[in-house]
């Protein structure tokens, strides 16, 4: 991870207090990124690292939701535009749009976020299971739903955003 990150993630954790955590409840610690109006977690410990979109080369005949390859420290990994992937319309990158780079059953991938929020850690007591279809985001693909003040949090499992052909393909693309 980059200092940047790694300062965002300190001093968000130490600035942030719960109630969960004065009695002990387990916390989810958490990366939230938008995706259109939403916003999504990911286990932060599944996130290796946040970075500035990058020139991205196509690959031919590779999925739609598939953006290509980048170069990441001598690297080859495959980029994914979750927008497409769950069916949104592609949106131009911009100064806030990022790569989320994680591992997924031993590949190296990255996703493409239009923002990302803040690290969280939340009690798990404020989650629960989802809904049948969340913001066309599959159930499927969801771990749960975080209630937090004022905002929902779809807490997003990204094993399962991807079908075994899919991750077979992922590895192929890199």
């Amino acid at each position: 991870m980059n200092k940047l990150w790694k300062g965002q993630e300190m001093s968000q954790q130490q600035s942030t207090r719960s109630a969960g955590e004065a009695s002990g409840e387990e916390l989810l610690q958490l990366v939230s990124f938008k995706i259109g109006e939403e916003e999504f977690g990911v286990e932060i410990l599944k996130v290796q690292e946040i970075n500035r979109i990058a020139e991205i080369t196509r690959v031919p005949n590779t999925a739609s939701h598939i953006d290509g390859v980048i170069n990441l420290r001598g690297k080859v990994i495959p980029i994914v535009d979750l927008r497409t992937r769950f069916g949104l319309s592609r949106k131009e990158h911009d100064k806030i749009t990022r790569i989320v780079v994680v591992e997924l059953n031993g590949t190296v991938v990255g996703f493409v976020v239009d923002a990302v929020s803040e690290v969280l850690r939340i009690p798990r007591s404020v989650t629960e299971p989802p809904p049948g279809m969340i913001a066309g985001v599959g159930a499927e693909y969801i771990d749960g739903v975080g209630k937090l003040d004022d905002r929902l949090l779809i807490l997003l499992n990204l094993e399962r955003v991807f079908n075994v052909e899919e991750a077979a393909s992922l590895g192929v693309a890199a």
